[in-house]
């Protein structure tokens, strides 16, 4: 079972300046970029949202009331726990008009992959599994991981669980999860 702890991820500033960036995880690329990544960033001020010409991208506000975002002259307001999807290659401009807040970023390769994030809330008396090309990550709450190989293991805020067919980790608690599905597309024939 494989866990990513947070708390061990480093803080990347952004170009702009305008937040900074924790990778959980990524899949690199041929071309020495990546195909896909999963991070959370922290989102302080009002600007310019870096281009991902090539790639879509699902953002779910995770922390925070309101993030509004402009996406190719389309005002959206993203509420809490709602994801949103979008072409990474769109101009997109973030207005913050109930303070900071921290988001969930999916970000896929277009036409290679497809990113599905989904809010679940846990339960105590039934565990939610975790399956290959999946992500668990803490929205909230206290939970704990388990596998059948041993005891169940505490996760903290934000912390994400690699899931697997073969023996999938279930998660078992109080509060809310976020579960990133990354499916790989069938090349066009």
């Amino acid at each position: 079972m494989q866990i990513i702890r947070f708390e061990g991820l480093k803080a990347e500033p952004w170009r702009n300046g305008g937040g900074v960036t924790r990778e959980i995880a990524r899949q690199g690329s041929a071309d020495g970029g990546w195909d896909w990544r999963v991070s959370i960033a922290d989102v302080a001020k009002a600007g310019d949202f870096s281009a991902f010409p090539g790639m879509e991208r699902v953002l779910t506000v995770i922390e925070g009331e309101l993030l509004l975002l402009t996406v190719g002259g389309a005002e959206q307001p993203l509420e809490k726990y709602r994801p949103f999807r979008f072409d990474g290659g769109a101009a997109t401009t973030a207005a913050l008009p109930t303070g900071d807040i921290r988001d969930l970023n999916v970000i896929t390769r277009t036409g290679a992959f497809k990113a599905f994030t989904s809010i679940i809330e846990l339960s105590k008396k039934r565990a939610h599994p975790v399956f290959e090309g999946q992500l668990g990550v803490l929205l909230q709450g206290q939970a704990k991981v388990s596998d059948s190989a041993g005891d169940p293991l505490e996760l903290g805020r934000y912390d994400a669980v690699v899931g697997s067919d073969s023996d999938s980790p279930e998660i078992l608690g109080r509060g809310f999860l976020a579960v990133v599905s990354i499916d790989p597309l069938e090349p066009a024939t």
